[in-house]
């Protein structure tokens, strides 16, 4: 099995309906993929999560949530408000693991940046490792933008993983304007110069806002180099 982790730049870079194009693709080609999302922050008890809408676009799947929690903030911040502990780094691990138990790809969707505590003092880097050792394998997947600032952000959170021994297989650009400018048009080349990671693909903006089916049928163009994978 094979289990990779979704990670941005940045909050609300579109992480969330980068993992259901992912699901959509592999989903497409006959693979079994599970969802799991460590931290749920700013949802609550009985309002649909990130993995609820990977499952509404994506198609039926399994998904899986570590805590949910009901204030917008990074998981840490939000179970000391919310005067909650979160999963250890242990029960995080096990979560993954059941799930590539039982399917071909599971598809981790981390919480912000890949700096951004999961618990007291760890990060997806942290659990990503705990799942590798495990004898998992592990890829990554970054979530960019195409704005000024990406270049710097998307470098900084590549080099990060890589430091850990993880490699990227690539990133994708979580809004791509109907309209591109040079700023978007040479930041897309420029991106894989920075990081040395390729561009796999680029979401049109509001992508998520498309009816599943069509989403579903989309996808694929969108990540192309992925779906040859």
């Amino acid at each position: 099995m094979t289990v990779f982790f979704l990670t941005g730049t940045d909050t609300g870079i579109g992480k969330t309906v980068a993992t259901a194009a992912i699901a959509s693709v592999l989903q497409s080609q006959g693979r079994s993929v599970a969802v799991v999302k460590p931290a749920q922050t700013g949802v609550g008890p009985h309002e649909p999560g990130d993995a609820d809408e990977v499952r509404r676009l994506a198609g039926p799947l399994d998904v899986a949530e570590g805590v949910r929690l009901p204030d917008p903030f990074a998981p840490d911040r939000a179970a000391a408000i919310a005067g909650l502990s979160l999963p250890s780094l242990g029960d995080q691990r096990d979560l993954i693991l059941g799930a590539a138990a039982s399917h071909d790809v599971v598809l981790v969707e981390g919480s912000g940046g890949v700096a951004v505590k999961l618990g007291v003092a760890f990060t997806l880097l942290d659990v990503a490792a705990q799942v590798r050792d495990a004898g998992s394998d592990v890829g990554w997947f970054v979530v960019c933008g195409a704005q000024l600032g990406t270049l710097n952000h998307s470098t900084l959170t590549v080099a990060a993983i890589r430091q850990r021994g993880f490699t990227v297989q690539g990133l994708v650009i979580g809004c791509w304007p109907e309209d591109p400018g040079p700023i978007e048009q040479y930041n897309r080349i420029d991106l894989s110069l920075y990081t040395g990671a390729p561009v796999v693909g680029a979401l049109p903006c509001g992508a998520g806002a498309l009816e599943p089916r069509e989403f579903r049928r989309q996808a694929l163009s969108w990540l192309p180099v992925f779906g040859r994978e």
